[in-house]
């Protein structure tokens, strides 16, 4: 099991202490690769972005056009986090529904 987030992440180090036993992945430092990328995508879609963050919030009307997983190849905070991937399974977030699979 993997969690791929931000270590400065608040609600990724709430899924990391319910889930010790997962693998922890920075998306900054290790990336996210690629496959798994398009296999999140496919599973959640345009959701895969986090249109309320800070990088988000930055890109001009331009960038923000573009598809999704090319903007977060080269932003990796822009997706939302965190992604938590079991084999097969994927959960994108830390919102109660997800906590509830966990705990």
């Amino acid at each position: 099991m993997f969690i791929y987030g931000l270590k400065t992440c608040d609600t990724c180090r709430k899924a990391i202490k319910a889930i010790p036993e997962a693998t922890f992945m920075d998306v900054r430092k290790d990336g996210v690769p690629a496959e798994m990328l398009e296999k999140a995508f496919e599973v959640f879609g345009d959701k895969l972005a986090n249109r309320s963050s800070t990088t988000w919030r930055q890109l001009d009307e331009a960038a923000r056009a573009r598809p999704v997983l090319e903007l977060i190849s080269e932003h990796p905070s822009l997706m939302k986090r965190p992604l938590i991937v079991d084999g097969d399974r994927m959960w994108l977030g830390w919102a109660k529904d997800v906590q509830a699979d966990f705990l």
